[in-house]
Parts: C-alpha cells; structure tokens; sequence
C-alpha cells in the first residue's frame, strides 16, 4: 500500500513538473511564480469553497476555515477527489499545478484528512506561494 501511494505521489509530481515548465515557457502577463516546487502559508482549498472564504467579510474568514474543514472522498487507489472545504496551511511545500485566474494558482499540498494525509489539488492565493530555493 505504501508502495502505490508513493507511486502516485511520484506520477503525481511528474506531471504537475512539466505542467510547470509548460507554464513556465508561456507568458500571461501576470506575475506567477516561475517554479515547479514552492511554499505555501495561507488558505487553500477546493475552487469553490475557495472562492466562497475570499468573498466572506474580513471578520468572518476565522469562523469560514473552522466550519468548512477540507473534505475528500478516497479512493483505493488512494487518490484524493470531490474535495470540498478549505484548510489553513503553514509553510506547506507544494507542488505548482496551474493558473486558475490573475489572482490564484492550483497546488498540490500533502493535507491531513480524516483518514490520513494525502496529495490534494487545491486553490491558493498567488501571493502565498513562494518559490523553493
């Protein structure tokens, strides 16, 4: 089982590294990390549960976070997909995915579960991602 997680993990880095030099090689005119690994510190979490916690008022995002804890459903592969939620991440290493819009990027963050800690696609704040040195 440890075996295939890994190998997943393993596919899973490998295609997000040439999705990140395909981006890298193009130019959207909005300033994004040039990197393929990097550090994440802030909220991130499924697109649209993401999009709802950045339009709650400033005096609501605490109660946001603790009310919508990221969710996934697992596979037996243990794949992670139908993730709703966020989750509050500090200096987590990501894998860099893609643009989502001007402002957010999609990672993959390794992120505690109920049934453990697995490799999740997530929605971040461009501005919270900071390359790997």
């Amino acid at each position: 089982m440890k075996y295939l997680l890994a190998s997943t993990l393993a596919a899973i880095i490998a295609t997000v590294s040439t999705a990140a030099t395909a981006q890298a090689s193009g130019s959207s005119g909005t300033p994004t990390p040039q990197c393929a690994i990097g550090y994440v510190t802030g909220v991130g979490g499924s697109a649209q549960s993401f999009r709802e916690y950045l339009a709650t008022p400033d005096r609501d995002k605490y109660r946001f976070i603790a009310d919508n804890p990221i969710q996934c459903k697992i596979s037996d592969e243990g794949r992670a997909s139908g993730c709703t939620g966020v989750t509050d991440l500090r200096r987590e290493k990501v894998s860099v995915y893609d643009d989502v819009d001007s402002t957010t990027m999609a990672v993959v963050a390794r992120v505690e579960l109920e049934h453990g800690t697995y490799p999740v696609i997530i929605v971040v704040r461009k501005q919270d991602v900071k390359c790997e040195e």
